[in-house]
Parts: structure tokens; C-alpha cells; sequence
């Protein structure tokens, strides 16, 4: 009688286990370190979606918007000056691919013989959007942050510098 060694030894199955860890352990960083520039990807073209609807919020109603409500698209609500719907619902409800975007108004109100009826009142000297991490070192690592100038700045720490209705000067712009 013979014997005939089917299978493979349990020596050979980890030796292929073990090549496959050091495969995925080489691997796994490099994915997550894409998935993050990806994001941060993404938070910019929002930060510039929001921008132009911004400025064409203001041409429209004839002051800057006060929230991203004031330029998205609200579900259910009627189109006008509160939910002029020049973005979509996701960047609307202010989270997107791992960013959480904001809308800050300006200081200067418009005059309030000046707000359309049933509109919420706009403010003329600007705005600023910013666009934060969800999860620094995860989900992002630059903050973003862009003003009524259209220029997108970045900071490196995650967390986008501001005051109304003017982003950080010393935050380094994207080019």
C-alpha cells in the first residue's frame, strides 16, 4: 500500500498566510493615505460649487447667503430665497466624503426694508465656506477654507482659520 500526500503541509499554508499579511500590512497605509487625498479632493470641489452658488445667490437675491440652506436643496421646501436649490441636498445637509462643510454669513445685514418677503436676511460684505476633517489623520488631514475672493486656502493642522467675513490670510492658498 501506498501513501499519497494530498493537500498542502501546514508549514506551506503559513508561509502563505504570512506572505499575505506583509502584502496587506504594505498595502493598507497606501490605501488609506488615497482614500484621505481623495476626500480632501472632493471637500475642494465642494468648497468651489459652494463659491459660485454663493455669487450667484447674491446676484440673484441681492446679498450673500446666511447658511447652506440658503443655497441648497431643501426637501420639501419651496424654491426662493431659503432654499434657492444651486446645490445639491448632500452638500446641503453638510457632510460629505468625510468633510463637514459650513457656511459662516457675513457681519454687515442687509437692511431690512431691503429682504424680500418671507426671505431670510442675507448680509452684504460676504461670506466664508469651510470644509474640516470628520476625523483628522482619517478621513482628512487639511482643513479648507474660501471666502467671496474665490480663493481656497489650506491648513495643514485641520481646522480651517477665519473671521468673518475673511478666511485666515496666513493659511497657504491651493494653486
Amino acid at each position: 500500500m501506498t501513501r499519497r500526500n494530498r493537500g498542502f503541509s501546514l508549514i506551506e499554508l503559513l508561509i502563505v498566510v504570512a506572505i499575505i499579511l506583509i502584502i496587506a500590512a504594505i498595502s493598507i497605509p497606501n490605501l488609506l493615505r488615497s482614500r484621505m487625498a481623495a476626500n480632501e479632493a472632493s471637500a475642494v470641489g465642494s468648497i468651489r460649487t459652494l463659491n459660485v452658488a454663493a455669487l450667484e445667490y447674491q446676484s440673484i437675491y441681492g446679498a450673500f447667503p446666511a447658511n447652506l440652506s440658503q443655497v441648497g436643496t431643501t426637501a420639501g421646501a419651496s424654491l426662493g430665497c431659503n432654499n434657492a436649490e444651486l446645490v445639491d441636498a448632500v452638500i446641503t445637509g453638510g457632510n460629505k466624503s468625510g468633510y463637514t462643510l459650513t457656511l459662516v454669513p457675513g457681519t454687515q445685514g442687509v437692511t431690512a426694508g431691503l429682504v424680500p418677503k418671507g426671505c431670510t436676511p442675507g448680509f452684504t460684505d460676504g461670506y466664508v465656506v469651510i470644509a474640516n476633517p470628520v476625523s483628522i489623520g482619517t478621513t482628512g488631514q487639511r482643513a479648507f477654507c474660501s471666502d467671496a475672493t474665490g480663493v481656497i486656502r489650506a491648513n495643514p493642522t485641520g481646522t480651517a482659520l477665519y473671521t468673518s467675513p475673511l478666511c485666515d490670510q496666513t493659511q497657504s492658498p491651493l494653486q
